[in-house]
């Protein structure tokens, strides 16, 4: 398997030229945030994926978790690595001051979290759990469960996991059965949770579970979820983990990929009840677990860039040298001077590119929002939750093309499992699964975040974009391309007029409008891009074949993927008529 790189230059040039950083750390007031800090930063978390992560990652992969009589056993190296992931203050990096962490912006740690994924998926979604369970309780928990857990898990002493799933619950939280019986100062849990990431593991002292539990009184349907703390170790006063909580993992599937996380079956209460701290008010689960979900359909759709990334390094390197076919001089030559092999790296390039962009562009907006004035914030959550079915559906989903790519380059080396381009295939396949399935986001896109305010945000992200677009400058090879994305902004637009006329149609139509929304923000960032670029390479001190490279890939977007835009659209209205046509028996 090849090494992993973190594309620093790429990466720098989205969070100086696209997202504009400085500016957020001036709104943040973290000025002591220069070039030279975010350098020596990105620099050692870079070292720390190149050396330890990533050679971990086929490991994983080949000797997953594995249940044992005392519960769950890590990939061989996995401990070892958490501890010197600990150590290095990597799990505290975003973590609020309060309880330990650095208070980093959450762009800068989204780039952070980008080289962790794309080092060891399979390792870094122990740290992207937890960091949405962070949110989860700095948002709802009393100052009391804050004080004995909030510090352990900014440290990374303690990890945490996210308990919705049941074996007859899925997406359909309103069936969940699993209950809560209140006692004293806590709660009694019992039931049985599945699919539960990192749910049981060696590598800390305690796990904070985050379960959703019905109370005796709750009412029918998600109105009637509360939400509890469960530590797999109850927490004496002074802090220490105490005696086993009634908590355990009782099985792991056997899965495509990510065989280096285990999933884990949870059994809550089996003899007297696992203990429980309910967080927020009773009967308010949903809405502080979805605080966390959120935050980690952010981080799931980062993965779909982290995993792009490390296909394409892998297929590039190959394709440079692998020889196979001969010129018309008759020299052989490597298979990346073969034109279709150039499309297949072009696509993987430039779309990873476009979605590293969106990626950063949307974390930015959670930094905006932290600065905003209270007057500005709805805007700017507005914009946050515009972004994140798109963040995470799109990008999954894309994601899925590109990793294939990834094999097909490769051809019968990249099927065969030792190569390693399979690992990143079936690692993607579970992106477009897990917190979210695509069509949840296609619902949860036209129902929550349009039709709710009648187009009232996408139709201000619309007006952003359209309104830069009138000001680009760009090169006259990127002309042509500049006119259709203005052209296909107006698609969009009334692909969502077309929707606000139709609402009886959301259900069917809510992933084509999600995809064509994704890659016209990926032409629009790439374009910006593009812009930058070229007003950059004025100054002779700039890299002038990276500034060429970023034209490039703009060009080859915005002629390759945006012309899906109108397909999607196309499809959109249509409507369910053919989708619902058939009676069932004739499946």
């Amino acid at each position: 398997m090849s090494e992993y790189h973190f594309p620093r230059r790429d990466a720098q040039f989205v969070l100086n030229h696209v997202v504009d950083f400085s500016r957020i750390c001036n709104s943040l007031k973290q000025d002591e945030l220069d070039s030279g800090l975010i350098d020596a930063i990105l620099d050692e978390a870079a070292r720390f994926a190149h050396q330890v992560l990533a050679p971990l990652n086929q490991v994983g992969d080949q000797q997953g978790a594995t249940i044992t009589q005392s519960g769950v056993q890590e990939t061989p190296g996995f401990k070892d690595a958490y501890q010197q992931f600990t150590e290095g203050g990597w799990s505290s990096l975003a973590g609020e001051p309060e309880f330990g962490g650095q208070g980093l912006p959450r762009t800068l740690s989204t780039v952070v979290m980008e080289i962790w994924q794309s080092a060891n998926m399979s390792f870094s979604l122990c740290s992207l759990l937890t960091q949405g369970a962070i949110e989860a309780v700095t948002v709802h928990a009393s100052d009391e469960l804050k004080s004995i857990f909030l510090q352990k898990m900014v440290s990374g002493e303690w990890t945490a996991t996210m308990n919705l799933t049941e074996p007859d619950a899925g997406s359909d939280l309103a069936a969940i059965q699993t209950k809560a019986m209140s006692e004293a100062d806590h709660y009694r849990i019992s039931g049985q949770k599945i699919f539960i990431t990192w749910g049981d593991h060696q590598m800390t002292d305690n796990i904070v579970h985050l379960v959703l539990a019905r109370l005796p009184d709750a009412p029918e349907g998600v109105r009637g979820i509360s939400l509890f703390i469960v530590p797999k170790f109850i927490v004496n006063t002074d802090g220490s983990p105490g005696r086993r909580n009634d908590a355990k993992a009782v099985s792991i599937e056997h899965k495509l990929g990510i065989h280096g996380s285990p999933t884990c079956t949870m059994s809550y209460g089996e003899h007297e009840g696992a203990i429980g701290y309910l967080v927020g008010e009773p009967h308010t689960g949903l809405a502080c677990m979805f605080t966390m979900m959120n935050d980690a359909r952010q981080g799931v759709g980062l993965q779909g860039v982290a995993i792009s990334e490390r296909a394409y390094q892998h297929a590039l390197s190959y394709a440079k040298e692998r020889i196979q076919g001969v010129m018309r001089d008759g020299s052989r030559v490597a298979i990346v001077h073969h034109p279709d092999v150039r499309r297949m790296l072009m696509l993987m390039k430039s779309g990873t590119e476009a979605m590293r962009a969106l990626a950063y562009v949307a974390a930015s907006e959670s930094d905006k929002l932290t600065a905003a004035s209270e007057r500005n914030k709805p805007l700017h959550q507005a914009r946050l939750d515009l972004y994140t079915p798109v963040v995470k559906g799109w990008m999954t989903e894309l994601a899925q093309e590109l990793t294939s790519l990834g094999v097909q380059i490769q051809g019968g080396m990249g099927y065969i499992e030792e190569t390693g381009a399979a690992q990143f295939f079936r690692d993607a396949r579970i992106l477009p699964i897990y917190e979210g399935t695509t069509g949840i986001q296609g619902l949860d896109l036209v129902g929550r975040k349009i039709l709710m305010n009648k187009g009232e945000s996408v139709n201000a992200l619309l007006n952003e974009i359209a309104d830069e677009f009138k000001t680009l400058r760009v090169s006259e090879e990127l002309a042509s391309v500049l006119k259709t994305a203005i052209d296909t902004e107006q698609q969009v637009r009334d692909g969502v007029d077309w929707l606000l006329n139709h609402k009886d149609e959301a259900s069917a139509v809510g992933v084509n409008l999600m995809m064509s929304l994704g890659y016209l923000c990926g032409a629009w960032l790439m374009l910006r891009s593009a812009a930058k670029a070229l007003a950059l390479s004025v100054d002779e001190s700039e890299d002038h074949e990276f500034l060429t490279a970023k034209q490039v890939s703009a060009r080859f977007y915005g002629e390759h993927f945006l012309p899906r835009v109108a397909m999607h659209l196309q499809t959109m209205k249509t409507g369910s008529a053919a989708i619902m046509a058939l009676d069932v028996e004739q499946f």
